[in-house]
């Protein structure tokens, strides 16, 4: 189990039912203790593969923290904090390893901004309207020397998570919105797109494209994954079509999009908020 959280907390993490994941840990408990496997760090042609999967883990617990997939709340960080610990855990047993040192400083850079994310009530506040004067500056600076570190130690091409954390470090940098280098940031999705070339890759380069040359330029690629089909039950894919329809006056489109990424959303907050953007798109008396 991972140290700290309860099985619901996991379940709810990996989205299944609390009952199924008891059985599934009592189930690994026993394999285990039955094979007599021992603790120890793989061996170098193992550990690549093995280093990967448990980065996607801790990136998955993270990320359920950070924006819950299901719910009455929009974060849970106790989940962002395990996830933080268990990657400083692996940065000190693994010091070597580049994307450690990258998914590290990635979460490190997200998680500033916790505090900045929610209202009074818990209502969501997005990137762009958030006070940054709330991100802590501590976490930051952390995130920012966890990066350096990961790309001294980066071969020719850097990683996925260090491509992230680097988008990341951008928006930490930028005293306002308007002070973000948007260009930079395509370039970065650029070559992360090149190495991961995945749906959800290319919707978020979209945004960058959309924010560096204009919203017309982001939704002829947002359209293009709309067309491909592979996004049809992402919730945001429809809503960031929605806000660029918006920023092109296609008002009625745009509330349109809101309204179907509030339909498959299953975070109740996430649903209010699109809800709200679609009422706001509606010609004003």
């Amino acid at each position: 189990m991972l140290a700290g959280l309860t099985t619901r907390e996991i379940a709810r993490a990996f989205l299944v039912p609390e009952s199924t994941m008891a059985q599934r840990i009592v189930r690994a408990k026993r394999t285990l203790s039955d094979a007599r496997v021992p603790f120890e760090i793989p061996r170098r042609q193992e550990l690549a593969a093995r280093l990967a999967s448990v980065l996607e883990v801790i990136y998955l617990v993270f990320n359920e923290g950070y924006a819950a997939t299901a719910g009455d709340d929009w974060m849970r960080p106790a989940l962002c904090e395990e996830a933080l610990r268990l990657g400083r855990i692996l940065a000190e047993l693994a010091p070597l390893e580049a994307e450690v040192h990258g998914l590290v400083a990635l979460m490190e850079i997200q998680a500033s901004r916790i505090r900045a994310r929610v209202n009074a009530s818990g209502e969501p506040i997005l990137l762009m309207d958030q006070n940054r004067a709330r991100w802590d500056r501590l976490l930051i600076h952390r995130g920012l020397i966890a990066l350096a570190r990961g790309e001294a130690r980066s071969a020719q091409q850097r990683g996925p998570y260090l491509l992230q954390a680097a988008i990341a470090a951008c928006h930490a940098r930028a005293v306002t919105p308007a002070h973000t280098d948007w260009v930079f940031i395509t370039a970065l999705y650029d070559e992360l797109a090149r190495i991961e070339p995945t749906p959800v890759v290319e919707l978020n380069r979209a945004v960058a494209v959309s924010m560096a040359y204009g919203p017309a330029a982001g939704l002829e690629l947002a359209d293009k994954l709309a067309a491909d089909g592979a996004l049809d039950a992402y919730h945001l894919l429809p809503s960031v079509r929605g806000d660029l329809l918006r920023k092109l006056g296609r008002h009625e489109e745009a509330r349109g999009e809101f309204k179907r990424a509030a339909l498959l959303t299953h975070n109740a907050r996430e649903s209010r908020l699109l809800l709200e953007r679609a009422a706001a798109c509606l010609p004003q008396s």
